[in-house]
């Protein structure tokens, strides 16, 4: 017997009871079977390309710019003046090799996408950690004179609680161990760290100090004193009933209330209460313990965490001199161990698929060493970045770099691709607009998410 078109479609979807109950829902909708056929195969695609796969993102944000030579992209045939001191190390991956000084790291590869070709044209640090943060260029490039401002992009968090606002208690974004800043950049603290034009109320929660000391509490998490849980609330009903045409903080100051009322949200900013085994295997220094607190939190519910490298009053990466000394003993140990340590435990508490890390700096250095000091310049023309979990595939190398790592030779990724990458995994497309102060449409991205990472 021929059917008509609808009914075989109706056939090779399945002539289940559920299939037919959709089948009757699409026609009080208005849509046919070959409309559903093609939703879900839009739906795989989307899957298949890492939209929304990732719940929360933690963007591990290294400070001063990492030599690319010396840690993911060694070039071990190169000459001396170019390669450096470094021995290069073997990884679960068979031909990828990565600095000695990544050990733990080297046997996480079979859960990182390294980008290879990460560029840009902006030397400085300030302008382009606003790049990096923001997805967009600063509003003074090559700059490193130039500090926060109200026309500066929005931070990524802050645009990701501009498109998708979330209730409860803790916030969207938050930042830490501090607010980066340069001594040697006139400007001072990077821009791109804040709500920018979208306002103050839509800066991140800012988290300050070193939760490895004994003592650290994270301020404004916990209640006066002498203020109970029915103060709180008292105080909570009061502010709800406020006019909110006048008091623009009221949506704001209630979520800091509501933080102080709920034990759970308290609890994700103490991570002392962790194993103290856990602890160690981050690592008991700065970098080690944020990440950790970072892990708390996204699983808590924070969708995007920075960590900044802290500061550690040794100029961060930024090894103009002495590089060779600085990334062996001070600099790729901690890092290392946090990370690698990271991985393993999301992996192992079975959150590694819902949350995308991400580990990059805002430049890379130079390929010729400094032979006067041994340490390596800014260069910002090739560089390295490296993703993992939400869906992103291990193993794998994107891009490349030339013989001596200094100008990419295929598949160029800019900061604003990387951007692109954090919002298309956490489900906003990068082309969604909002409107600044004067009502004009602003593409949130103008970059390119990297959707072959996925799959």
């Amino acid at each position: 017997m021929n059917r008509p078109d609808g009914c075989a479609e109706f056939q090779r979807l399945g002539n289940s009871r559920r299939d037919a109950l959709r089948a009757g829902a699409l026609a009080l909708t208005g849509l046919g079977l070959s409309d559903l056929l093609r939703l879900r195969s839009s739906a795989a695609l989307a899957a298949a390309s890492g939209f929304g796969r990732a719940k929360s993102c933690i963007l591990i944000f290294m400070w001063g710019g990492p030599s690319q030579l010396d840690t993911w992209d060694p070039k071990p045939d190169a000459p001396s003046e170019i390669r450096g001191s470094f021995q290069t190390i073997a990884t679960r991956i068979p031909g990828l090799i990565i600095s000695e000084h990544f050990p733990r790291l080297a046997q996480q590869t079979h859960r990182l996408a390294v980008i290879k070709s990460m560029t840009h044209d902006d030397p400085a640090h300030l302008s382009t950690a606003h790049r990096v943060l923001t997805g967009h260029l600063a509003p003074k490039v090559n700059s490193d004179a130039d500090g926060p401002s109200p026309v500066d992009w929005p931070s990524l968090g802050s645009l990701l609680a501009r498109v998708r606002p979330k209730g409860g208690a803790l916030p969207q974004s938050v930042l830490m161990p501090w607010t980066v800043a340069h001594p040697a950049a006139p400007g001072g603290k990077a821009p791109g760290q804040h709500g920018g034009w979208l306002g103050a109320a839509f800066d991140p929660f800012r988290i300050e100090g070193d939760p490895n000391q004994a003592d650290f509490r994270v301020g404004g998490t916990e209640p006066p004193e002498g203020v109970d849980s029915a103060r709180l609330r008292s105080r909570r009903a009061l502010l709800g009933g406020l006019d909110s045409g006048r008091h623009v903080w009221g949506t704001f100051q209630a979520r800091a209330l509501d933080s102080l009322a709920s034990a759970e949200a308290r609890g994700a900013f103490r991570v002392d209460r962790e194993d103290p085994k856990v602890r160690d295997r981050y690592g008991r220094h700065i970098h080690g313990q944020c990440l950790l607190m970072a892990r708390r939190l996204v699983e808590a519910g924070v969708e995007l965490v920075t960590v900044n490298w802290h500061n550690d009053g040794s100029n961060f990466w930024d090894t103009h001199g002495d590089n060779f000394n600085q990334l062996k003993n001070r600099l790729m140990p901690p890092a290392d161990q946090g990370f690698a340590a990271l991985l393993d435990d999301l992996d192992a508490r079975g959150s590694l698929d819902e949350t995308l890390v991400v580990w990059v700096g805002e430049f890379g250095r130079a390929p010729r060493i400094t032979t006067s000091n041994a340490g390596r310049e800014h260069w910002p023309r090739c560089y390295s970045a490296v993703l993992a979990g939400a869906g992103v595939g291990g193993g794998q190398v994107y891009g490349a770099s030339d013989r001596w790592a200094a100008y990419p030779a295929r598949d160029p990724v800019s900061p604003e691709d990387i951007g692109a990458t954090i919002l298309h995994a956490l489900g906003v497309d990068p082309a969604t607009e909002v409107h600044d102060n004067t009502g004009r449409p602003m593409r949130i991205n103008t970059g390119t998410p990297l959707t072959s990472l996925f799959g």
